[in-house]
């Protein structure tokens, strides 16, 4: 069991320092419409007076009564918005003790009603090409890709592919008119999509998956999806918030620009969410080379470059030039360097000092020397060469950047509950489990003494532990496994990174462990023992990957297996509960997956390489949402996960969420009921979330001291309602005991 006793003394200070003040003013009163009082739609209130514009919105009683709490002294506007009805005239008003009563009208047309509809509503409408279809036999065969073996691999490109970056569904997906304006010459809509899946900064990708998907019959599906809609069509109407979900209380905060890719925010330490009380929220502004505050207090933000060792144009941005010019911003290279800051944070943590701890690149592609020395003895091992992404943190007491190297390229991060405070990474496009030891580099300031690394060993002669030489598995095409293994006995095998392994032979030998190279999306240290967890998209359908570390690593490093149960895959984000239960949401199937090692049977003796060990730890949660025309996969796609260890929000300690990223929405799943809540927002419509954390602010304050934080991060948030020029923002979720609390 692991000490989960860190510096507590700086978490009662940080927590004392809190400049948390709840607004006392309120707006009270009913929904009204044709049909009488309209329960479970929203009340939006929006001011423009402070310095970042901000967002409140609740949902009405069975009354149709509402109260928008913790209001500052402002001016607002305030309307309604609900399946079934037209958006109401916005009333301009302070807050204030009288009630007032708001009249809505109802959507006189399927049609009208269903503009405030969430994407998956929209996405669901689209027909996959047919199962018989396949499999794929290329642009000579039947047009579908070579990968394309079944109806699932083209279903897990279109969401893994597609909606990685953003919503599909909404409303300048589902509508290729714009396309038409921009191109007049373009007169079907299978043309517009063509070019549309060229066009801007992720045209070369786009255009790429669109090969791998099949061209003509991936363009077919898309055309037939929006004539339909422009025919007329529409999808059935969502169900209202209910129970629960009509507790619900969100406030929305203007972040960054009208460009900014802000992929994600953090307002507290995961381990300890007193830390940061009252404190600024913080956003990395992968576009832009930013870390971007939102302080709360006095509804103000402001953005601060993230620095680099090298001169900026000697670190590569991975962004590339537009394939073709963008109908938002022309031939403009979008979030590249110059004139943008080429930092590119991707996810940020806090620690237990309120310290800003991000995956950001510091340095060109080029390792340092001591990544691969032999003297190094992570380098021994797994020796490495080149890394897209490092380590930096920032502290708000000292206002100032640290910037650590690492070797390996940095993705995620996630802190331990060790009394070393390790904090943990994965590479996307790479094997390894790397680290960094936040106790040693705050004693030594020395990244080389902080900094370990393991890849990923498979124990399959089963021993017990791991030993040199091993052979390395490697995947041959369509995920089948071809076995090589090396006889370099003087330094081990080739690491994943550096130079192939020598003397390969095309056997499995049992007397051998064997090294394996599973790419990893995300990465969660467990808080009950030494195991750190990493999730693998593919091969299909995709893996779990359990590190144990041991007492002596890199030497000490095992790996074991676990593969998705059918009927799920792609799994992507990670996370732990308290019992040391990993969630992991499946993005592409909509379930959020559960796997309990203590349930396995199975773990003795040799580790298998194929992942099917333990199918007993697996259960599977599918998420309620319309399904993809003619199939049995729902529409939304969960881009992250998040377990509420701590019972922040309410819903009960380990409670897992999901986010919703194709339906406005973050979802808790009760595991004793199977029954989800839906934390939705309705206004702007686009809100993509690529994760979650929640803080306690004053935990003696009831619902008013806790919140659950997001924020959109859509790569293009020029597809948020509003079009061009609306900017990205960041979400607080609370829950109140009953809809009219204030």
């Amino acid at each position: 069991m692991k000490s989960i006793l860190l510096a507590l003394f700086v978490v009662a200070s940080i927590h004392a320092q809190s400049r948390y003040v709840s607004p006392p003013g309120y707006i009270s009163g009913v929904v009204q419409s044709d049909k009488g009082p309209e329960a479970g739609v929203w009340v939006i209130a929006e001011t423009k007076d402070f310095q970042t514009p901000m967002i409140k919105i609740v949902v009405t009683n069975d009354a149709g009564k509402f109260t928008l709490p913790e209001l500052p002294v402002a001016n607002y506007k305030v309307w309604v918005r609900g399946y079934g009805l037209v958006d109401s005239t916005p009333i301009e008003m302070k807050p204030a003790t009288t009630a007032v009563s708001l009249k809505v009208a109802s959507a006189k047309t399927p049609q009208e009603a269903a503009k405030v509809y969430p994407a998956d509503y929209w996405l669901a409408m689209m027909a996959p090409p047919a199962k018989n279809l396949f499999p794929g036999t290329g642009s000579s065969g039947n047009g579908l890709g070579l990968g394309m073996t079944d109806q699932d691999h083209w279903v897990n490109s279109l969401k893994s592919g597609c909606n990685f970056c953003h919503q599909l569904g909404n409303a300048l997906t589902r509508d290729v008119n714009h396309v038409f304006a921009a191109k007049p010459e373009l007169k079907t809509h299978i043309e517009a999509w063509e070019w549309r899946l060229g066009v801007g900064v992720r045209g070369t990708n786009m255009y790429s998956l669109l090969g791998q998907m099949g061209k003509d019959p991936t363009l077919k599906s898309l055309s037939d999806w929006t004539e339909r809609i422009a025919g007329g069509a529409v999808p059935p109407a969502p169900p209202r918030p209910s129970g629960i979900e009509r507790n619900i209380v969100a406030t929305l905060w203007d972040v960054g620009d009208d460009h900014s890719f802000m992929h994600d925010q953090v307002s507290t330490d995961k381990n300890h969410p007193e830390v940061n009380a009252g404190g600024p929220n913080y956003a990395v502004n992968a576009g832009h080379g930013q870390l971007v505050v939102l302080d709360q207090a006095d509804n103000n933000t402001f953005a601060l470059d993230i620095p680099e060792r090298e001169p900026k144009d000697k670190v590569p941005s991975r962004f590339p030039s537009p394939n073709r010019p963008s109908m938002f911003w022309g031939n403009e290279h979008l979030w590249s360097n110059p004139p943008y800051n080429p930092a590119d944070p991707h996810n940020p943590m806090l620690d237990s000092k309120g310290r800003v701890w991000m995956t950001s690149k510091i340095r060109g592609n080029t390792d340092p020397e001591w990544c691969k020395d032999a003297s190094n003895k992570f380098a021994d091992w797994f020796p490495l060469t080149n890394s897209a992404r490092q380590a930096s943190f920032y502290d708000p007491k000292t206002k100032q950047f640290t910037l650590i190297d690492t070797c390996y390229s940095t993705h995620h991060l996630q802190f331990d509950n060790d009394p070393d405070e390790t904090v943990y990474f994965n590479e996307l496009s790479g094997p390894i489990f790397g680290w960094i030891d936040t106790k040693v580099y705050d004693q030594t300031h020395d990244e080389q003494k902080a900094v370990g690394w393991c890849g990923q060993v498979l124990d399959t002669n089963g021993d017990g532990k791991i030993t040199r030489p091993f052979q390395t598995m490697t995947m041959g095409r369509g995920g089948d496994a071809s076995i090589l293994y090396s006889t370099d006995t003087a330094g081990g095998p080739a690491a994943p990174g550096g130079a192939r392994a020598r003397g390969a032979q095309p056997a499995f030998d049992p007397k051998l462990d064997t090294l394996v190279s599973y790419s990893m999306y995300a990465v969660i240290p467990s808080p009950v023992d030494d195991s750190v967890w990493g999730v693998a998209e593919s091969p299909f359908p995709g893996m779990l990957i359990r590190l144990q570390r041991g007492n002596n690593p890199p030497e000490s490093c095992k790996t074991e297996l676990f593969k998705v149960p059918a009927p799920g895959y792609d799994p992507r984000g990670v996370d732990i509960d308290s019992n040391g239960v990993v969630w992991t949401g499946l993005a592409a199937t909509s379930h959020l997956a559960s796997f309990d090692v203590r349930k396995c049977k199975d773990l003795n003796g040799p580790a298998k390489t194929d992942g099917s060990q333990c199918k007993e730890g697996w259960t599977l949660y599918q998420t309620p949402g319309p399904k993809l025309k003619g199939t049995d996969i729902p529409a939304d796609f969960h881009y992250y996960d998040w377990v509420d260890q701590q019972n922040v929000i309410g819903l009960g300690a380990n409670t897992p969420f999901v986010t919703g990223s194709n339906s406005d929405s973050l979802i808790a799943l009760n595991t004793q009921t199977s029954k989800w809540t839906y934390f939705r927002v309705p206004y702007p419509l686009g809100y993509y979330s690529r994760g979650m954390d929640a803080r306690i602010d004053d935990a003696s304050a009831g619902w008013k001291g806790r919140a659950l934080y997001s924020n959109y991060g859509t790569h293009f948030v020029w597809h948020i309602e509003g079009g061009k020029g609306t900017k990205g923002k960041i979400v607080k979720f609370q829950i109140r005991p009953d809809p009219l609390a204030r």
